[in-house]
C-alpha cells in the first residue's frame, strides 16, 4: 500500500451500496475507483440492503421456530424466535439461505462488467456475510442460542461451500461481518450484558471454525462493525483500543491467512488519542488494514485529517467508509462518498 510520505493507493468497499442495480455498482465503482479497488461487492441491492434484516423473514417461516411477543425496549421491534414447542436440537435445520443464490447471479454481472473493461483486471469478487452468531443473536431468543445457532451455522457453511464451488477462487473474496461481537467485545453496551463468561474463547473460537471453512486460495477478510442504524453507530469507539484487541485476536485464533481487516473511524476523530492503540496492531505484515475514515460530511479535506492523524501509528493503510453505504445513503451521497475515496487516494 501506501508509503508514510504518499496517498493510500487502496479503497476497500464494505458491502451494501445504495445503487439500484448491480451491473449498475459495478459500472459506477469501477469508473471513479478502477485500480484503487482489490476486490469489489455487488453492492448488495433489495432487502440486503438492511445487511441481515432479510434473514427474519426466513427465521419466521421456519416450522421449527415461533415468535415470541416483542420487547418494547428492544432496539429492532421485531419478535424474537425461539424453539417451537416439541422441537428438539436434531430436529432442528435450516434450508438455503439465500447468499449463494444472489452470489450466483451477481458474479455473472461481475464476469460481464469486467469482461467490459469496467472493471479493472485482476479484481475480486466480494461477498459480505454476517456471522452465524450475528444472526441468530439479533433474531432468537437467548435461551436458544446454544441450540438455534448450530444449525443455522450448518446452513450457513453450507452457503460458503455452495459459492466456493461456483467461484473460481482466485477471483474470490469473502468477507465475515462482525457486529454485535464486536460490540460485545467493547463492552459499553447497556443491552447486551456481558454476552459469554469466556468472552475469548466463545467469539474467537466461532470466528475462528467459520474462517476455517473458507479455503485458503480464497482471500478472507474481516469488518469490524459498531453497528449502522440509520447510518449511525450503536456506540462510538472510545478509541482504537478494542479494535486493534479484537484483530490482534483475529490472527491469534484464525488459523489461515487473513487478507485485510477494516476498521471504523468516527467523523469528529483528528486527535492522537483515538489512533495511539493502531501502534499495538500484531498482524502478519501481508494483511492490508482499512480504515474506515471516509464520511460524506467533510468530504476530502476532512478524510485527509484523519489518514495523517492514523499515520503518525499506522504508515500503512486503505481507507473505506466506517460501514456500508446502503443505509440512509441517497444515491447522490453514495457518488460524493465515491469521489472522495478517490480525491484522498493516488492511483496504484
Amino acid at each position: 500500500m501506501s508509503g508514510s510520505e504518499a496517498d493510500p493507493t487502496h479503497v476497500h468497499l464494505v458491502g451494501a451500496i445504495a445503487i439500484d442495480t448491480v451491473p449498475e455498482v459495478f459500472r459506477t465503482v469501477g469508473g471513479i475507483l478502477g485500480p484503487r479497488l482489490k476486490r469489489v461487492p455487488d453492492g448488495e441491492p433489495g432487502g440486503r440492503r438492511m445487511w441481515i434484516a432479510w434473514q427474519f423473514p426466513l427465521l419466521r417461516a421456519s416450522p421449527f421456530l415461533k415468535p415470541l411477543p416483542i420487547d418494547p425496549n428492544a432496539v429492532v421491534a421485531l419478535p424474537k424466535m425461539a424453539l417451537a414447542d416439541g422441537v428438539t436440537a436434531e430436529e432442528l435445520r435450516f434450508s438455503e439461505l439465500g447468499y449463494a443464490r444472489e452470489a450466483f447471479a451477481s458474479y455473472a454481472d461481475f464476469k460481464a462488467a469486467r469482461a467490459a473493461g469496467e472493471l479493472p483486471a485482476g479484481v475480486r469478487f466480494q461477498v459480505s456475510l454476517p456471522t452465524p452468531y450475528a444472526v441468530i443473536s439479533a433474531f432468537c431468543d437467548r435461551a436458544d442460542l446454544a441450540t438455534v445457532e448450530p444449525a443455522y451455522e450448518r446452513a450457513m457453511l453450507r452457503e460458503v461451500e455452495t459459492i466456493c464451488g461456483f467461484v473460481p477462487h482466485e477471483d474470490l473474496a469473502i468477507q465475515w461481518d462482525i457486529c454485535p461481537e464486536m460490540v460485545a467485545w467493547d463492552g459499553r453496551a447497556p443491552w447486551l450484558g456481558r454476552a459469554f463468561d469466556d468472552m475469548e474463547t466463545e467469539l474467537f473460537g466461532r470466528i475462528a471454525r467459520i474462517s476455517a471453512a473458507v479455503p485458503e486460495d480464497v482471500e478472507l477478510g474481516f469488518h469490524l462493525c459498531y453497528g449502522d442504524v440509520d447510518g449511525k453507530h450503536f456506540i462510538d469507539p472510545v478509541d482504537a483500543g478494542k479494535l486493534v484487541e479484537f484483530a490482534n485476536n483475529l490472527a491469534k485464533w484464525v488459523r489461515r491467512p487473513i487478507a485485510w481487516i477494516h476498521m471504523p473511524v468516527p467523523i469528529g476523530r483528528t486527535d492522537d488519542d483515538y489512533y495511539r492503540p493502531l501502534a499495538e496492531l500484531g498482524l502478519d505484515p501481508k494483511t492490508e488494514v482499512y480504515l474506515g475514515c471516509v464520511h460524506a460530511e467533510d468530504g476530502v479535506a476532512g478524510t485527509r485529517q484523519r489518514i495523517a492523524a492514523a499515520r503518525k501509528y499506522l504508515p500503512a493503510f486503505g481507507i473505506a467508509t466506517e460501514c456500508g453505504m446502503g443505509r440512509s445513503k441517497r444515491p447522490e451521497t453514495v457518488m460524493a462518498l465515491l469521489h472522495i475515496h478517490a480525491g484522498a487516494t493516488a492511483e496504484p
